[in-house]
């Protein structure tokens, strides 16, 4: 329910009508005409949460500390995403007219440098580590994330720019690390060709309208405030870690199974379901053993996540007589009727790649290709800012002995 009415509004407050009315004549609740015949007003459940969250951190200030680490009040200053209203910003534009209008580069170009036409020469020159790439046989059978894993630190030690801190270096290393990976991911690196186009040809040469696709999918992964694996990558630039030791610790946190690593759970469940006319039986069926449903609600999109709706919808005007298509709309139509839940990103790209029957790990890798820009984007203003993220800890063990 997104709206209340002046008496439940004033209930969650614990406040009186009045002290609501003068609320909203401050402009710190939102209200709107509910039935004009009979004059009454709704009020958004939004604006008397967030009143709510603020009456709760006067009360218990040491709470707010802790649950900042759980969805909570935000916790750093940061200049790179803003996620409001059910919609996704990168420095003040909309994510989502971006992945439809920019090339990834651009993106890329936006977030580290806040400018959409500023050139990254680096993502069209050799980077250090290529000629591993070729030249290292036992990680050829690895999936790319984890070749990622294993040949960033052997380019690290080629690449000494990469210990240059200043800013205009730490966007040169960036723009290198993401060619390398890029060429990785795609097996080869055509730098004429931009990060999506290398992918599409690589993957589906077959398909060359699948570029626009891929590229909204980087588009949309780049950055994403806070997450996981931002944090940790912002955590260890606090530290002075090199930009390649940075995405090495944001790729750590994002192959963990309750980040990047969804995606698998979501493609082993639609691989479950199989046929539309299975979905509600195999998702009932799920809700009995009370397991959850992959790739469906996100905290921060109470109405959906925006992310995920374009991707289904750019795949669906790509492939709209795919079987896999199908399956989704009936899968996502179940689970919204079933449980009010929409899809995440996670489930567009799982079905996005099962549609142009790209290879298996090709949603995990296109996130970790997107989101190495918000890893530097995240660097960059650990770096400005110089002061070495450390929070305390509350114990709770055993007390010393006397």
């Amino acid at each position: 329910m997104n709206y209340l009415t002046a008496k439940e509004a004033a209930a969650e407050l614990g406040i009186s009508l009045p002290t609501l009315y003068a609320y909203v004549s401050r402009g710190l609740v939102r209200s709107e005409v509910a039935d004009a015949g009979r004059r009454t007003r709704r009020y958004r459940r939004e604006d008397i949460d967030k009143l709510k969250q603020r009456q709760e951190q006067r009360r218990h200030p040491e709470k707010v500390v802790a649950d900042a680490l759980h969805w909570g009040t935000p916790l750093l200053d940061s200049a790179i995403t803003l996620i409001a209203g059910g919609r996704l910003f990168y420095r003040g534009r909309d994510a989502l007219a971006l992945a439809l209008a920019q090339p990834v580069e651009a993106v890329a170009a936006l977030i580290w440098q806040n400018d959409l036409q500023a050139d990254i020469p680096e993502l069209r020159q050799f980077a250090p580590g290529e000629r591993l790439v070729a030249a290292w046989p036992p990680l050829r059978h690895l999936s790319p994330v984890e070749q990622f894993q294993g040949l960033l630190p052997l380019a690290a030690a080629e690449d000494w720019g990469g210990y240059n801190l200043q800013p205009e270096a730490v966007v040169k290393t960036g723009g290198r690390i993401l060619r390398l990976l890029t060429g990785i991911a795609a097996g080869n690196f055509d730098g004429d060709a931009g990060i999506a186009a290398n992918l599409q040809q690589s993957w589906r040469p077959d398909v060359p309208a699948a570029e626009s696709l891929l590229n909204a999918a980087l588009v949309l992964c780049a950055d994403h405030e806070l997450n996981v694996s931002s944090f940790t990558a912002r955590c260890a630039a606090s530290a002075g870690a090199s930009p390649y030791q940075v995405v090495l610790a944001g790729l750590a946190a994002l192959q963990g199974v309750k980040h990047g690593r969804v995606a698998d759970r979501v493609a082993s469940f639609l691989a479950e379901i199989n046929s539309p006319a299975a979905a509600g039986p195999v998702i009932a069926a799920r809700l009995r053993r009370g397991e959850s449903i992959p790739g469906f609600g996100h905290p921060l999109y109470p109405q959906g996540d925006p992310r995920g709706r374009l991707l289904l919808e750019q795949i669906t005007a790509l492939a709209p007589n795919s079987a896999q298509v199908k399956l989704a709309a009936a899968v996502s139509a179940e689970v919204e009727g079933l449980l009010g839940l929409r899809p995440t990103i996670d489930f567009g790209l799982v079905t996005a790649a099962r549609a142009l029957n790209l290879p298996p790990d090709a949603p995990i890798t296109l996130f970790a290709l997107g989101r190495t820009i918000g890893w530097i984007g995240q660097a960059l203003e650990a770096y400005a800012e110089d002061r070495i993220i450390r929070p305390r800890a509350r114990y709770v063990g055993h007390l010393p002995e006397s």
